[in-house]
């Protein structure tokens, strides 16, 4: 019985890759030294898997920023703007086309699917010279094969790629991005017979976007792609994979009968209802890779049902032609339990990470062929009965609380308009306002005051006292560049999630379970194994220290309970719903010990609302219903005067315009600049927004630096769709990653691009 792993990690198990890109980045290290981690990482994986039993060891899952990007530079698809002149794509384009650089911005970035990781969107219209421009997937089919191990090179697939991507600036909105499949499918027919010459036997494709609602010229799309690569195909086994949700029965039948095509992956822990579709029958004589062990979250398989399961399905398609696997890439998972010495022993045989879950998956292979580990069912069989019955996981009060909370929508009694008039008399702003999202940049010096505090080499008196020196510093240089509303920096926090996890119950926290979230960003997600609730207060006491150092309004910083749950490791014991209650529940005890400290202006950040958002619009109600519910419960309590902010980022807003005028806070920021002011069209198209709205006017993931003019140029765009009144002035999100350097001219530019127009808008009258 064989065994499949549809993608791995690949920042390494302490981050190497984070580092070395940085050092690169920073002009610290060379290519070479760049390019050496990233052998030895990608060495140390195949290795593992190889090691482990596995059969199938994927290939061409390494990036240096994401998996869409590597296909943008393989089809040589580079905006015209990074000035390519074609010839094999390296670092310098690459890296601009990610990140920007001094003279031009970086693509848009956007969610990948429903997760936390992000992509760049590929910019194209048909004008586009498509070139086989980066031979990427052939050399890291090559370089496994040169250490012994033979792997199945991974390309997304041309469907998916074209689906992903958008029309580039200049282009009509409504062009046809499918009608490029002729003028990409050569590329892909290029690499395909590169790969075939280099001696691989199995290609993957994700076509990732067979999950979506598709209409019938998308899903015909495929047919004609596969149609058109079954000779170029030919010799090869192909697995077209799926996952993150349920296979529509539509897309079923589309994918089961595409041309060339020997197997089929999909995603059984999310797509459960596929399992339906499988069994109503698969095409005889194909493979089923079936994904069994959750790709996307870090409990422990629960083996004994998975076995179940996969022997279903060994009727249906034959001993011989089933292929355990994960659900999905392992991307999105921690790396290896192996670097948590700390973790608490309980908890920690309830979890199953990367490198666990290869375990799981070969362990679950060799059972079907007989060779049943039985010690190591019997274990996974005692840690699933210990987690269930754990009086860790359950609190009667918490779970009393938010069963209490049904029959109710949780609404503030009076309208948004009243509500701002109330707070510009207490808060008297000038109008296009200015402020910040939250963070400052957290420098060498401040990393290194929080690692002291947590090992212990530091009092809580010093850590404090540095803390309070960070905050004072922060408040000053806003007061100097005269902006309105102010932020306290947050330099107690290394992660917006963990800082508030770490202070509720319910929670499990890693030392190294890091998880990419694009290129060298890394996030920490909490660990969600039980019932939530606040014991203490968890930001009064820095955000009245913050206020009490200057005159204007100092927002209080938290994190909204959507947010929270869509970056964490949620338990998969109850719906995603009621845990998002219970912290609901917590940040509403927060938001109102705030206001009682004299905070007047409380941002709860909702950066994750739209992530969350399932992939099928048939259930876009029902979780926006209880998401936008759960965010209204957290300020519900609050006086007229109280200004509550959220904030969001990265995803497309337009298709959930109204939810987020349902969720009925006083100001929203959002996302605005890299997206090509895309939040701008809904207002175009007539949506009425009645409360404080900042769109963001500069990209604060390029290290670029705009000027005055063009932040001004942005204002006035929004200034055309926009109410004078409601409009603010605010970088696209948070400016944690950013170093001063950075942050001090381009906010100089904003609060200065705010008065020019203030200025002009008084003259105007």
């Amino acid at each position: 019985m064989a065994s499949h792993i549809v993608g791995y990690p690949r920042m390494g198990p302490k981050r190497e890759l984070k580092f070395a890109l940085e050092s690169f980045w920073d002009g610290k290290s060379s290519a070479e030294e760049l390019q050496k981690v990233s052998a030895d990482l990608r060495s140390s994986i195949w290795k593992q898997m190889a090691d482990a039993g596995i059969k199938y060891i994927p290939s061409n899952t390494f990036s240096y920023y994401d998996q869409v990007l590597d296909t943008t530079a393989m089809l040589g698809a580079v905006p015209a703007r990074y000035n390519w002149n074609g010839g094999e794509i390296g670092f310098d384009t690459y890296f601009s086309m990610a990140r920007g650089n001094a003279s031009v911005p970086a693509m848009e970035m956007t969610k990948w699917f429903d997760t936390n990781y992000h992509f760049i969107v590929p910019e194209l219209g048909p004008d586009v010279k498509f070139s086989y421009a980066s031979h990427k997937a052939v050399s890291e089919y090559k370089e496994a094969k040169s250490l012994g191990i033979d792997t199945v090179p991974v390309l997304v697939g041309p469907v998916t790629y074209l689906l992903l991507s958008k029309p580039a600036k200049g282009v009509e909105k409504t062009f046809p991005l499918l009608s490029l499949l002729d003028k990409i499918l050569p590329i892909y027919k290029e690499v395909i017979a590169e790969l075939k010459a280099a001696g691989a036997s199995w290609i993957q494709f994700d076509e990732s976007t067979l999950v979506m609602d598709l209409e019938s010229h998308q899903l015909e799309a495929f047919t004609k792609a596969y149609a058109e690569l079954e000779s170029s195909l030919s010799g090869l086994n192909v697995l077209v994979e799926t996952y993150f949700a349920d296979v529509p029965a539509a897309a079923f039948k589309t994918l089961t009968t595409l041309k060339g095509v020997t197997a089929f992956g999909f995603d059984l822990v999310r797509g459960t209802k596929t399992l339906d579709l499988i069994k109503g029958g698969l095409p005889s004589g194909k493979y089923l890779f079936a994904g069994v062990v959750d790709g996307r979250n870090i409990w422990a398989n629960d083996l004994d049902a998975s076995l179940i399961t996969l022997h279903s399905l060994e009727g249906i398609v034959g001993k011989d032609k089933l292929v355990v696997s994960t659900s999905c890439s392992l991307l999105h998972t921690a790396v290896d339990l192996v670097n948590e010495p700390k973790l608490d022993t309980e908890i920690k045989s309830w979890l199953a990470f990367a490198a666990q879950k290869v375990v799981e998956v070969n362990a679950l292979a060799k059972a079907l062929a007989g060779q049943k580990d039985e010690a190591f069912f019997s274990a996974n069989a005692a840690a699933q009965a210990s987690r269930k019955n754990s009086p860790r996981v359950n609190n009667e009060a918490v779970q009393k609380a938010a069963a209490a909370l049904k029959g109710s929508d949780h609404r503030r009694a009076t309208n948004v308009s009243a509500r701002l008039d109330a707070q510009q008399k207490k808060l008297n702003l000038p109008i296009l306002p200015t402020t910040t999202i939250g963070s400052f940049p957290q420098t060498i010096e401040l990393r290194r005051v929080r690692r002291e505090y947590k090992a212990k080499k530091i009092s809580e008196e010093e850590y404090v006292k540095a803390i309070k020196e960070e905050i004072s510093k922060v408040v000053k240089l806003q007061e100097e560049l005269d902006i309105d509303v102010l932020v306290h920096g947050e330099p107690e926090r290394n992660d917006m999630v963990e800082y508030f996890g770490e202070q509720l119950s319910g929670f499990a926290f890693t030392a190294n379970g890091w998880v990419q979230s694009y290129g060298s960003r890394c996030v920490k997600p909490p660990i969600i194994y039980g019932d939530v609730s606040r014991p203490n207060p968890m930001t009064v006491f820095w955000s009245t220290a913050a206020q009490s150092m200057t005159k204007r309004p100092m927002k209080g910083m938290l994190t909204g309970p959507v947010t929270i749950l869509n970056w964490s490791f949620v338990r998969n014991d109850q719906p995603r719903f009621e845990t998002c209650y219970q912290i609901a529940l917590a940040i509403k005890d927060e938001v109102e010990d705030l206001e009682k400290a004299g905070i007047n202006v409380i941002q709860i950040d909702e950066a994750a609302l739209r992530e969350g958002l399932p992939l099928r619009k048939a259930e876009h109600a029902f979780y926006l219903d209880w998401a936008v519910h759960s965010f209204r419960i957290t300020n519900v309590g609050v006086q007229d005067t109280t200004q509550i902010h959220t904030h969001m980022c990265y995803s497309n807003f337009n298709d959930i315009i109204h939810s987020i005028i349902d969720m009925d806070a006083d100001v929203i920021t959002i996302e605005n600049s890299r997206s090509d002011e895309k939040l701008l069209s809904v207002f175009r198209e007539g949506v009425k927004y009645g409360a404080g709205i900042g769109p963001g006017v500069y990209d604060i993931h390029s290290p670029r630096i705009p000027s005055t003019e063009e932040i001004a140029d942005r204002i006035n765009k929004m200034l055309a769709v926009l109410e004078t009144n409601i409009l603010w002035v605010n970088p696209d999100c948070g400016l944690k990653t950013r170093k001063y350097t950075e942050v001090k001219p381009a906010l100089q530019n904003m609060v200065a691009a705010a008065k020019l127009l203030r200025t002009e808008l008084a003259s105007a009258k």
